[in-house]
């Protein structure tokens, strides 16, 4: 049965929650605080790069199935279901800042009593936050609202950027964290046509839910982590992590995903879920070893490999240009937050070098960044001309099959630093050009 849902907050998650969410019959009403964003997003302006996600939305906004407003006042006066899509950006020592989520529900709180709204409400945290989260909201409900009926329930999103659209509507699972079998139920109608597509509704306790996103995402890193590790070793001793990728991922426990060595992973989620358990665990008294050494590798990769770029030119890159193909964290998104292309260009720059840099989509966001400090291509050929080495931070599909002679030939060097493993080593001695990657024996 479609329900009336308020999403808070209209960032990455909020905004692909509430146009899926709308596009299988729900009557969703977006909420944030930013005017122009709002404005931009009732003209039917995508303001995020998220492949399917303008076809979606349009298909809701035309169909009149979804809405948005600066007003909190009408969704918590219309909406049964309030599910917060709020920040928890880092703070100090990695700890999870949740001002925004607990202002929201004060707010939701003080207008309950206010409105003078008797019916149940339904708060839902999608918004990646530590153990206690849900009681803490639970608690502002009880002390600024008493007597309303408010089921505070944790359903963690599990959504990749550049997939987000196609993990919202096949997800592998979805997670239900609460005591309420009220809210059970609704959670089940709400993600009904989900389920019925043969995903799991896992039904936790509420602590559960919450650190199920946080392992998830510190599970994945630590894979990615311990390939990187290796992949050190690998080049000390002349072995290939390529090859020693292929030949522990067709085993079925361990599996093919996350096990490709380069310049770490980056972005909104791994970084910040990782260093959020990390100190939230410490504050108890159980320090997540695994997990430290997750981020400390992944720390080392980055800088290892501005290491060797720079060591090849004699430990001194002043007045050198690079290339960099690629700005975001990873291919299909626009996302900077995080990204390892950023360490290794702000590096090179504080080393006197000069950087010119390509990305397919990440141009504005990264100027919103980084502004004028490097040279902004129009295209990944435009941006090789007098450089001195080539740098490939993100790979993108169509970095896999470039003109070979052309870079050869632009560059002032046939010179490449390939930070994805996008290319073959004997391929690239055969074509004479010299060849760094990762992990494997440079030609």
């Amino acid at each position: 049965m479609a329900q009336k849902i308020a999403v808070i907050g209209t960032g990455y998650v909020g905004l692909v929650t509430g146009a899926c969410l709308a596009d299988v019959g729900n009557d969703v009403l977006c909420i944030d605080v930013d005017p122009k964003k709002i404005e931009k997003l009732q003209q039917g302006y995508v303001p995020i790069y998220e492949p399917g996600l303008d076809i979606v939305l349009a298909r809701a906004i035309r169909e009149e199935r979804i809405t948005f407003s600066l007003d909190i006042i009408d969704a918590v006066r219309s909406c049964d279901i309030l599910m917060f899509c709020l920040p928890t950006p880092p703070g100090k020592d990695g700890q999870a800042d949740l001002a925004m989520v607990m202002s929201a529900a004060e707010r939701v709180a003080d207008l309950l009593v206010e409105l003078d709204i008797q019916e149940r409400r339904i708060v839902v945290n999608k918004s990646t936050v530590p153990v206690g989260t849900a009681a803490k909201v639970d608690a502002i409900f009880k002390q600024r609202a008493p007597g309303r009926h408010v089921d505070v329930v944790s359903n963690p999103e599990f959504l990749r950027e550049g997939f987000a659209v196609q993990d919202f509507m096949n997800p592998e699972r979805i997670i239900v964290g609460t005591h309420s079998a009220h809210a059970v139920s609704v959670m089940k109608s709400i993600y009904s046509a989900f389920i019925g597509r043969g995903s799991q509704l896992l039904v936790f306790d509420e602590k559960s839910s919450e650190i199920a996103k946080y392992a998830a995402n510190a599970f994945l890193a630590m894979k990615i982590s311990f390939m990187n590790d290796l992949s050190e070793y690998c080049e000390i001793v002349g072995a290939d992590i390529e090859n020693v990728r292929f030949g522990i991922g067709s085993d079925p426990r361990i599996g093919s995903r996350f096990l490709y060595a380069g310049i770490g992973y980056g972005g909104s989620c791994f970084p910040k879920d990782v260093k959020a358990i990390i100190h939230a665990a410490k504050e108890v008294g159980a320090p997540l070893e695994i997990i430290q050494a997750t981020k400390d590798v992944n720390d080392h990769q980055v800088r290892r490999f501005v290491k060797r770029v720079i060591d090849r030119f004699d430990g001194n890159v002043k007045g050198r240009t690079f290339a960099v193909w690629g700005l975001a964290f990873k291919p299909n998104t626009d996302d900077v937050r995080e990204a390892p292309a950023f360490v290794i260009i702000n590096a090179l720059i504080e080393a006197g070098a000069s950087i010119t840099a390509f990305d397919p989509e990440a141009s504005d966001t990264s100027r919103a960044v980084l502004g004028d400090a490097i040279t902004y291509a129009p295209s990944s050929y435009d941006a090789l001309k007098n450089a001195d080495a080539l740098i490939i931070a993100t790979e993108w599909n169509e970095f896999r099959e470039p003109d070979f002679t052309r870079i050869a030939q632009t560059l002032v060097r046939p010179l490449i630093f390939d930070g994805r493993n996008m290319y073959n080593p004997e391929d690239m001695a055969n074509l004479g050009i010299e060849y760094h990657s990762v992990g494997r024996r440079s030609v």
